[in-house]
């Protein structure tokens, strides 16, 4: 019984451990902007190229939602936001702070590409 209690405990102190390490830049993005996002790229707000392409998947559809996880430095809250279209269209956002917020919904409206966070 003792054997089980301390394997218990080991097991819930490492999934604490693996939960605290869980960037809290990561955030859920939602594509409402009636097309097809192929790419979606994440950047600190000072640096002035893009890093990999990290949503995780080939593509999302309108509608869909995937959650972005990326590996970031702590302390490094302001990040700038691309996304790629399947035809080749990019829309940029400047300075979301990924600290505070948790999801990120693309919109697009008359030719105007937008996003709402939370």
């Amino acid at each position: 019984m003792i054997r089980f209690g301390r394997i218990f405990l080991v097991g819930a102190i490492l999934a604490m451990a693996g939960a605290a390490q869980a960037g809290t830049q990561d955030f859920t993005l939602t594509n409402a902007t009636g097309y097809q996002i192929d790419s979606i790229f994440v950047s600190p707000t000072t640096q002035s190229s893009w890093e990999d392409d990290v949503m995780g998947r080939d593509a999302l559809a309108d509608g869909e939602a995937v959650d972005i996880t990326f590996d970031a430095p702590d302390g490094q809250c302001m990040w700038d936001l691309k996304a790629v279209y399947n035809d080749g269209e990019e829309a940029v956002w400047i300075g979301f702070n990924l600290c505070t917020l948790s999801s990120i919904t693309l919109h697009y409206d008359n030719g105007t590409t937008s996003a709402t966070y939370e």
